[in-house]
């Protein structure tokens, strides 16, 4: 059913290996591939609900006997994850969630994570890799964390003030004007929260 469910889409970079990613797409009620990213999942016999891209990397095999499930958008403005992503929106789905959009290119990973903060507009997204979790914030934004829990925050627009209290290094009203400045710090306790208004913010949250 359109809009019910848990929804994961999965790109085309690197195949989940994790445990978390992969158990997130083993309970997927709906699964939605970006088109290069089909023969991957078809191959772990798993079939994707739908497969949503430009479909240039579809291969003949699998247009034939999955044409019902292909969905071609062939706006040249976006990626095939945006494409996704918008496909799923105009379904009803409000949460989804993106695996395999890391990996293989570094162009292809900057894009795909900065991308976050534009799809947060419409819908609660977050994106899971091997390592962790990144979850875009728009505002004022509480994360569940773990003691120890490591924790990088990322803004895309380097005039936003930002605050954040319960890190192991604490921020007040700071610019951050480039990426690395407040990567590799540390939840203290079992939830940190960012304030900040008008500014776009990613938040990656690392795994045990």
């Amino acid at each position: 059913m359109p809009g019910f469910g848990t929804v994961v889409i999965l790109a085309d970079g690197s195949f989940p290996e994790h445990s978390v990613p992969i158990q997130y797409l083993k309970d997927a009620d709906h699964i939605i591939c970006c088109d290069g990213s089909a023969a991957g999942l078809i191959d772990r016999d798993i079939i994707p609900e739908a497969i949503v891209g430009d479909l240039d990397s579809v291969s003949e095999e699998i247009s034939a006997r999955y044409r019902n499930r292909l969905f071609k958008d062939t706006d040249k403005e976006t990626n095939d994850l945006t494409k996704a992503v918008k496909w799923c929106i105009a379904k009803g789905f409000r949460e989804i969630l993106i695996l395999g959009a890391t990996g293989k290119r570094e162009d292809h990973t900057l894009g795909n994570i900065s991308l976050l903060v534009e799809y947060a507009r419409e819908a609660d997204v977050k994106m899971v890799t091997d390592t962790g979790t990144f979850i875009p914030c728009l505002g004022g934004c509480r994360f569940d964390t773990f003691p120890g829990q490591q924790v990088s925050i990322f803004s895309i627009d380097p005039e936003t003030e930002i605050s954040a209290d319960g890190l192991k290094y604490p921020i007040r009203k700071r610019k951050l004007k480039n990426w690395w400045e407040a990567t590799l710090n540390e939840a203290v306790g079992n939830s940190f929260r960012l304030d900040f208004t008008g500014g776009r913010v990613i938040v990656f949250l690392k795994f045990n």
